[in-house]
């Protein structure tokens, strides 16, 4: 005997992991909410899909209208049983480049600031219903530092200290907290890096994988595997060696503010 169908929030879904999710789940038959700014893109991604789906045109950065998005699904379906923090930017930066200023800004409110705003709009009702998991994308790239990608780097440790924090916090509510750092994942946003990408995983088969993690409430979940082992060590290598080792790394392409 089946349940009702998941109820799932995915931001960031109008492309690259946040659309893939959006098929992942659409097979596993949930009721999605779909999030993000471009509203005809979603518009067009819910009406491909063969399950129930909502798309909500709204900026990560905007807690009112995350907010006013919560409140309509809950109205029409329930309170969700998993919400995915997935929308996100990337782009390389530079200190001593001024004109560079708004992208940092908009990169750490949208990767970070963006994630709480999300998880906000539907933690209380998680917690009354004393069920549910808040999953958030962050990255390998917030393990250390990487040259020419300070905004970047720094908003993945951000939210992978973040979502430390959330789990421990809601410890014995019924709401758990999933982290999930992806490696390489083949999506518009990684496809205008010009340098080799170790590992470069399709974008169907890691939504298949977060998935799966996101159903056994995994605490800290790295993919693909082999980007786990070289996690792993990344995070134990010596300040003077690592030093040493990237600061030759190739820099992410700069892009203008917007």
């Amino acid at each position: 005997m089946t349940g009702p169908p998941l109820r799932v929030v995915i931001t960031g879904a109008s492309s690259g992991i946040g659309k893939a999710l959006a098929h992942q789940y659409a097979k596993r038959g949930a009721t999605l909410a779909l999030v993000a700014r471009r509203g005809e893109l979603l518009t067009q991604l819910a009406g491909s899909l063969a399950v129930r789906s909502y798309p909500y045109a709204a900026d990560v950065r905007d807690a009112g209208a995350l907010a006013a998005m919560a409140e309509d699904f809950i109205g029409r379906v329930g309170c969700p049983d998993v919400v995915i923090a997935n929308a996100g930017v990337s782009g390389g930066t530079l200190t001593g480049n001024p004109q560079d200023n708004q992208v940092f800004e908009e990169i750490l409110a949208i990767n970070v600031t963006g994630m709480m705003f999300t998880f906000q709009a539907f933690l209380e009702p998680m917690k009354a219903r004393k069920h549910g998991t808040l999953a958030g994308i962050a990255s390998i790239a917030g393990f250390r530092g990487l040259p020419g990608a300070a905004a970047y780097s720094a908003s993945k440790a951000a939210a992978i200290s973040y979502l430390e924090s959330l789990r421990v916090e809601l410890t014995g509510s019924g709401v758990s907290v999933v982290t999930i750092c992806p490696g390489y994942i083949a999506t518009p946003l990684t496809g205008v890096n010009s340098y080799r990408m170790p590992f470069l995983m399709d974008a169907d088969v890691a939504a298949m994988k977060i998935a799966r993690a996101i159903s056994r409430r995994k605490r800290f979940y790295v993919l693909p595997w082999q980007m786990a082992m070289v996690g792993w060590f990344v995070r134990r290598l010596p300040r003077p060696l690592y030093d040493s080792l990237f600061s030759h790394a190739p820099h992410k392409p700069r892009r203008s503010g917007t």
